[in-house]
């Protein structure tokens, strides 16, 4: 699904050059589960903005689905990105006014997907994680875990085949953060893509492959020997 070939990434500042990505490489298939970790500043979330599309490397290529990002123009970036790929980020990225259903709702705005359709998506992805009591709900009336689950919803409502999480569980508390978690791993169970985005080693052994980075470079990439596996809030 996702294939990364010496991929540079490097930012000039005042004359100041930082590599960010330095020389990456590595495949990804299709229904894996994939933690990147690293310390900050390692380029973890670098490297996965240019997989997802959100930026475009130094040099290298980066091919999902064998199309590579300097293939595509801006329009099409951006219809693979709505269509094809789901986001979860540490900070929600809620529209505060805004209630449940419609922030749900709103990756399907330019959809030519009937009206109906639409809506029953988002009921599916609301009821997905478990919210559809809360859907009337705006996101200052729920706490911290029942909003990243809306925003997994919103991730999930187009049903893309590959989702990425950056750091999911970084402003959670413990219990929030297993059962986000759980959602992902269900959500993997279930035929997509994870590539999750950590700096916790407890939290990337959650995944069935590790990829850690330091500097901008791999130092190891490696299955989970013994994976954690959530379910109702528990590991086993």
């Amino acid at each position: 699904m996702i294939e990364v070939k010496n991929l540079r990434k490097e930012y000039s500042n005042d004359h100041v050059k930082t590599i960010a990505l330095d020389g990456v490489s590595f495949n990804i298939d299709k229904g894996d589960f994939v933690a990147i970790m690293g310390p900050s500043g390692s380029g973890k979330s670098t490297l996965m903005h240019i997989m997802g599309y959100l930026d475009r490397p130094s040099s290298g290529t980066c091919r999902f689905e064998g199309q590579s990002i300097d293939e595509l123009d801006d329009d099409q970036l951006a219809f693979v990105r709505n269509e094809k790929m789901g986001f979860v980020f540490q900070f929600f990225n809620l529209l505060a006014r805004t209630n449940v259903f419609d922030n749900v709702k709103l990756p399907l705005i330019y959809s030519n997907i009937p009206e109906k359709e639409k809506d029953k998506r988002v009921l599916e992805a609301i009821d997905s994680v478990g919210l559809s009591h809360r859907k009337s709900h705006t996101p200052n009336q729920l706490s911290g875990g029942e909003q990243q689950r809306v925003a997994i919803a919103r991730a999930i409502v187009n049903h893309p085949s590959l989702i990425f999480a950056d750091e999911p569980t970084g402003n959670l508390d413990s219990k929030s953060g297993q059962q986000i978690m759980e959602i992902l791993q269900d959500l993997n169970d279930k035929g997509h893509t994870i590539i999750l985005v950590t700096h916790e080693k407890y939290t990337s052994e959650m995944a069935e492959r590790v990829i850690s980075l330091k500097d901008g470079r791999i130092v190891s990439d490696s299955k989970v020997a013994h994976r954690r596996i959530a379910k109702n809030g528990l590991f086993k």
